[in-house]
């Protein structure tokens, strides 16, 4: 049997990303979808950010949160779609070493800064719901300034690891992704050495955070329920719940393209495998294109926002 000292130690300079194996012919009738996904998403998002910016009214901690959501899918559009579109248009497939580590880093990273953003959304609909009177003194600009600390440490402290694991390991002569972006699985199965530290300490780690993101999310909006139902007052009930609606409705959308994804990827020997890759790809642009949309439309303060900010233009 051949020993891994034989194998080519060459350093890898470069990767090439190869969307779609099975299906390459159809990249350019995909990448119309896509590239109006993408605008749809950059629009909202910068739409709603200018709004909440500009609107006195809006400067809120609710708000705030509601930005750091938008930045968030700012970054990881623009950290995927544009080298997809690349690749579909230009067929430029080749990514630097670096590049792709960087990529593989903020596609973890801002996924799981996501989940907890919605986590402390949802203790901020705790707060206003079950301890009205004491929102303003919890829910301040303090408090939202010390969870940004938060979310951004701990997610960058988890994950930092990740892409530098992967780029430790020795890659011998393949260099052929298959895949349009550089997920950890993708580019360390193409790795010589045992990955099996790699892939245990992403699973481990992704399902540690985004678990308990997700257990917090359930435990407030139980006891958001269970304070809903106590109400007696007519109508106040609905009211109550229609502000939490939109947040509702954005950690459906999360979740469930995540889930799918989850899913797929675990059924990888049933499905085709241009499947995973296609829904890894709209899980970067559905949630983002979606949330400020969802937002926009429910919240009449937003919306209000929005019309003021169409007639200066």
């Amino acid at each position: 049997m051949t020993s891994p000292s034989n194998y080519s130690t060459a350093p890898v300079s470069e990767f090439l990303l190869i969307c779609f194996p099975n299906y390459q012919s159809w990249q350019h009738w995909l990448s119309l979808p896509l590239s109006l996904l993408f605008l749809l998403a950059m629009g909202a998002n910068i739409t709603l950010l200018i709004t909440i910016w500009l609107e006195a009214s809006l400067h809120e901690p609710m708000y705030y949160l509601l930005s750091l959501l938008s930045l968030l899918d700012i970054v990881l559009c623009l950290t995927v779609i544009p080298k997809v579109l690349a690749i579909f248009w230009f067929d430029i497939r080749s990514i630097s070493f670096s590049a792709c580590f960087l990529q593989m880093f903020i596609m973890n990273c801002f996924l799981a800064m996501e989940s907890c953003t919605f986590m402390v959304m949802a203790y901020d609909r705790y707060v206003a719901i079950c301890h009205p009177l004491r929102y303003p003194s919890i829910i301040t600009d303090q408090f939202v300034a010390k969870a940004t600390m938060f979310i951004v440490a701990r997610n960058a402290m988890f994950f930092l690891p990740v892409p530098i694991l992967s780029s430790q390991l020795r890659y011998c002569a393949e260099n052929i992704i298959r895949n349009c972006i550089c997920t950890n699985l993708s580019v360390s199965k193409l790795s010589c050495d045992d990955i099996t530290f790699n892939q245990l300490y992403q699973l481990v780690t992704a399902w540690t955070l985004l678990g308990s993101d997700l257990i917090f999310i359930i435990l407030s909006y139980s006891f958001i329920l269970k304070a809903v139902l106590r109400i007696k007052a007519e109508g106040a009930a609905a009211k109550a719940l229609s502000t939490c609606g939109s947040h509702f409705i954005l950690i459906l959308f999360f979740s469930t393209v995540l889930l799918v994804l989850i899913i797929t990827n675990l059924a990888r020997k049933r499905i085709p495998p241009d499947v995973p890759i296609l829904l890894n790809i709209l899980h970067h642009l559905i949630p983002p294109a979606l949330n400020p949309i969802v937002y926009g439309v429910r919240t009449k303060e937003i919306k209000q926002g929005m019309q003021k900010l169409l007639r200066r233009l």
